[in-house]
């Protein structure tokens, strides 16, 4: 198995961020994150990427540039997140994202994710991913 996980953080045309919260269920149930998820063995982290966001939200993304890195570990093995913009086909408010992983989905503003129950990982990325924000 990779020890590679991505994060997917796409942005709307007000400049907010898509965050998705997580199921109920593991470690990591309840809070919210950047959607993503880990890269299969084989795969490169695009095709991961478009892979997990079809399978988690329905829908077919753009993959763009490379914004952050972070390392961590999880259960005692060491794990490297790292975080694409993408470009969503639409903003899943009037036609919807068939969400798999995930109990809800909003469009956040960068600056309300430290106060959010946000997964740890994900936190570790945020100064660099606002600071890509802030240059667009």
């Amino acid at each position: 198995m990779s020890n590679v996980s991505i994060a997917c953080i796409a942005f709307n045309a007000e400049g907010k961020v898509l965050i998705a919260h997580r199921n109920p269920t593991g470690q990591m149930g309840n809070r919210w994150e950047f959607p993503g998820g880990k890269v299969e063995e084989g795969e490169d982290e695009v095709t991961g990427i478009i892979r997990e966001f079809e399978e988690e939200f329905g829908v077919t993304v753009e993959v763009g540039p490379h914004i952050a890195d972070a390392s961590f570990e999880h259960n005692g093995k060491k794990r490297l997140l790292h975080a694409y913009r993408i470009f969503v086909p639409h903003d899943g408010m009037e036609s919807k994202y068939v969400l798999t992983e995930h109990t809800e989905y909003r469009w956040a503003e960068l600056s309300e994710i430290p106060s959010l129950e946000f997964v740890d990982s994900d936190l570790l990325i945020y100064p660099e991913v606002k600071k890509y924000a802030e240059s667009i």
